[in-house]
């Protein structure tokens, strides 16, 4: 398993001041900025651009920036974010025509590349080797794509420990994010499902101090691998 990330979705932050709200969230303890790109086309409402990701560049943000693109068609937007700045992007398969050549064109631009599975997207792309080798990402969605603040879609968690099997038959080094709804109510119960990566908006900017409820997710990770006698011992 890999070390767990914490990644504050920047569609809940302040974007009166985004630049000094993305970098309190960092220095808070997050690990990963995580842009919910909306094209009010494959999925309801509009979001941001390219710009935004090249603007936290600009403003100093050396974090990971891990792009998740509700958009279609894909390839296009993925060249434009991976030039301003972007580490990842993930897309939805359904999204594009040809999901092979999509996922080269962003690894071609030297970024990491993910696929992105809605509720009721069925998984079987992933039982092509062809795509499984490509992947560094996959995020399952544990809400419908489209707007922020949904509650968590509990069926998620069956779907988790699916994909968590199929990534650890077979040796891959991908991470298993999931996005929609992640709380400290909840994070727990998704890590124990197999998710490495938790993307979350509205619990943690929608917070009076995110250096607490980050640190809550903290513990609440920490339980899933609890330290065993002979590591407490040494």
């Amino acid at each position: 398993m890999k070390e767990f990330l914490i990644a504050p979705s920047i569609l809940a932050a302040d974007f009166a001041r985004l630049g000094e709200d993305t970098a309190k969230v960092l220095a808070s303890g997050a690990d990963v900025i995580h842009f919910d790109v909306m094209d009010n086309h494959y999925v309801p409402n509009l979001t941001v651009g390219s710009m935004v990701c090249q603007s936290l560049r600009n403003y100093g943000i050396l974090a990971p920036i891990d792009v998740h693109l509700m958009v279609k068609p894909v390839d296009h937007l993925a060249i434009a974010f991976a030039k301003a700045g972007a580490t990842s992007i993930s897309f939805h398969p359904e999204a594009t025509k040809d999901i092979t050549c999509t996922l080269a064109l962003i690894k071609n631009q030297g970024c990491k590349v993910g696929l992105v599975f809605n509720p009721n997207t069925d998984l079987s792309c992933l039982d092509n080797v062809n795509v499984m080798d490509k992947l560094d990402i996959i995020l399952l969605m544990s809400v419908n794509p489209g707007f922020g603040g949904q509650s968590f879609i509990p069926a998620t968690l069956d779907t988790l420990c699916q994909v968590r099997k199929l990534i650890d038959d077979g040796g891959y080094d991908i991470r298993l994010g999931v996005d929609g709804g992640i709380n400290t109510a909840n994070i727990y119960e998704t890590a124990k499902a197999g998710a490495d990566m938790f993307v979350a908006g509205s619990a943690i900017f929608k917070q009076p101090n995110y250096k607490t409820v980050i640190e809550m997710m903290r513990c609440e990770l920490a339980k899933v691998f609890p330290p065993s006698v002979t590591d407490v011992n040494h």
